[in-house]
């Protein structure tokens, strides 16, 4: 037998093993192998849906949204931030970086600047405008007033100390993935976008979505050609009306009305009705309704068609963040029928979302993240319709009231300059004034929070001093109020209300419910990962939402977001089949 002549069998053979061995190296070389990878990352943040919420009103749900969530994907039904004060920007920075306000920095939607010595809103900036003129923030129609507290329209993610999981996916492959966020409120898409991403969120003013030139330096055409269609127009003269029958709602009977929030005539009871187009509050009553995640969901899909994101050979990030529920639940409270229809609602909006990228990307090339920024609690009226008592709203009035300046002035020959800023839940002092009397700091604080839990509707007040000197109590509360401290954000006092007593009153607009404590009606949100042929189970396990960020980083093997501090979930695999 001669070498250059093999036998047939052996030449077949040889020639079948060099053929495998070809293809399985191109294969396993190829970007598109690795079935575990991605080619999509959804994050979907919804605004106030507490932990219980989904499973509460899941029986009038479709098949296609929350149900395939909930009985396809992978839920945490013991979810708790960490963090005391659960705010819209604080729980989505939280999501983005995994760590808590300490690390990144995002302690509250507004806090005091001793160095421009004013108030700032979390993402303003003014080195970076809009670039929408006049797409700003309409005071005069704003609900949400903590974004009054900006001097500029600017808005970038500056402000968040350390990266984002978008950030570290956009750096992990030579920017080669793509990393876009959208949301109704400006800080719902900032937060999410990171510094490497592209924000978009809905200009009440303007009608439609707009970003800053930290983004762009202009818009890309379908942005222009999705505003220009003017979607908001469809609801002129229109009504929010019920989705189903009455007595469908298991909220058919209601309790009293007294506490929910008329904004504007747009009533305390269905049918809601949105007014003119060109009526002042249109756009604004467009916000407390479903269809501001209407909106929302119309534009991504947009962003996901004309940015062909999950087309390439990378894995690419799509964060949607859906304010409707938080709206809501502000004017109405979380246990009403304006509560449930919306999350009706949106559980069809959601499915229709899901269809569309199953359509574009496929469900099972798609790694769904669903979580919350934060919860809610109930409205006064409705817990004391139960025979509940407890429940109240606080007048910050009642601290003047009581007395606390005229015995700080005896004790102290202080009085109420000392105070330079209140921003729940922060109480910031004029350290200058304080030091020209020659008193000390900590002193002054320690008088100011001994005092102000004598106040009813107080629960407790923890001092800067102590938080950074390390001598809190090892309650629950004390963690988290410390895990919110920032030295060069937070405040000297941080006051803590008793369960179910809060502050309503926004610039004179009485809303009927408020997060921002540390109870567990508002740490308590949902955690549910989906898609990707994962197979679906419920775990009670007690878990962080921190933990989001770091397992998605780990799911997709790129670096950890730089100040991530929640622990990887070894339940979340990604395996090929």
């Amino acid at each position: 037998m001669q070498l250059n002549s093999p036998h047939p069998q052996l030449k077949r053979s040889v020639a079948k093993r060099l053929t495998l061995a070809v293809t399985l190296a191109t294969v396993f070389s190829s970007p598109l192998y690795a079935a575990e990878q991605p080619k999509l990352v959804l994050q979907i943040t919804v605004d106030a849906l507490r932990g219980d919420l989904p499973m509460r009103y899941l029986e009038n749900m479709q098949e296609g949204g929350f149900r395939y969530l909930l009985n396809e994907g992978i839920h945490y039904t013991n979810a708790h931030f960490e963090h005391a004060n659960t705010e819209t920007i604080v729980g989505h920075v939280a999501l983005a970086t995994g760590a808590p306000p300490s690390v990144n920095g995002m302690v509250g939607n507004v806090w005091y600047d001793r160095g421009v010595n004013r108030l700032v809103y979390n993402i303003e900036d003014p080195n970076y405008s809009l670039l929408t003129q006049g797409g700003g923030v309409d005071a005069d129609t704003e609900v949400d007033t903590t974004q009054k507290a900006a001097a500029t329209d600017g808005r970038s993610p500056l402000n968040i100390k350390g990266s984002t999981f978008s950030d570290e996916l956009v750096k992990s492959n030579n920017g080669q993935s793509r990393a876009f966020s959208v949301s109704f409120k400006d800080r719902g898409a900032v937060s999410m976008g990171g510094e490497l991403g592209k924000a978009f969120w809905y200009s009440k003013a303007s009608a439609g979505f707009v970003t800053s030139d930290y983004y762009y330096q202009q818009y890309p055409a379908w942005v222009e050609q999705w505003n220009d269609k003017k979607l908001h127009l469809n609801y002129n003269n229109q009504a929010w009306q019920l989705m189903l029958d009455d007595e469908k709602y298991l909220f058919h009977q209601e309790a009293e009305e007294s506490d929910k929030t008329d904004l504007a005539g747009f009533g305390k009871q269905f049918p809601h009705q949105y007014g003119a187009a060109d009526s002042r509050y249109f756009t604004t009553k467009l916000s407390i309704s479903p269809v501001a995640d209407e909106l929302v969901a119309d534009f991504a899909k947009t962003v996901i068609d004309k940015e062909q994101l999950g087309a390439g050979d990378v894995t690419d990030y799509l964060s949607v963040s859906l304010s409707a529920t938080d709206y809501v639940i502000h004017m109405f409270g979380p246990s009403s029928k304006e509560a449930e229809d919306n999350l009706l609602r949106l559980d069809r909006t959601l499915a229709e979302l899901f269809s569309y990228i199953d359509k574009k990307v496929g469900l099972d090339n798609t790694l769904i993240v669903l979580s919350a920024d934060h919860g809610a609690p109930d409205i006064p009226s409705y817990i004391h319709h139960h025979g509940g008592h407890k429940a109240d709203y606080f007048g910050v009035e009642s601290i003047t009231a009581s007395g606390i300046f005229d015995r700080l002035k005896q004790r102290f020959g202080l009085d109420e300059q000392v105070i330079l800023q209140y921003a729940d839940p922060y109480l910031y002092l004029n350290h200058e004034l304080i030091e020209a009397k020659g008193i000390s700091l900590a002193q002054i604080q320690t008088f100011l929070a001994n005092e102000l839990t004598t106040i009813a509707g107080i629960e407790q007040v923890y001092t800067a001093s102590d938080i950074t000197t390390g001598k809190l109590d090892s309650s629950r509360i004390a963690k988290l109020v410390a895990q919110n401290h920032h030295h060069q954000r937070s405040g000297d006092l941080y006051l803590i209300y008793d369960p179910s007593v809060y502050i309503n009153d926004f610039d004179g607009l009485k809303v009927a419910s408020v997060h921002g404590s540390p109870w567990r009606y508002d740490t308590h949100v949902p955690v549910i990962f989906a898609g990707m042929g994962l197979e679906g189970k419920k775990l009670a396990d007690k878990i962080t939402p921190y933990a989001i960020a770091p397992t998605l980083s780990s799911l997709l093997k790129i670096s950890f977001p730089t100040g991530s501090t929640g622990k990887v979930l070894e339940q979340v695999e990604l395996e090929p089949e």
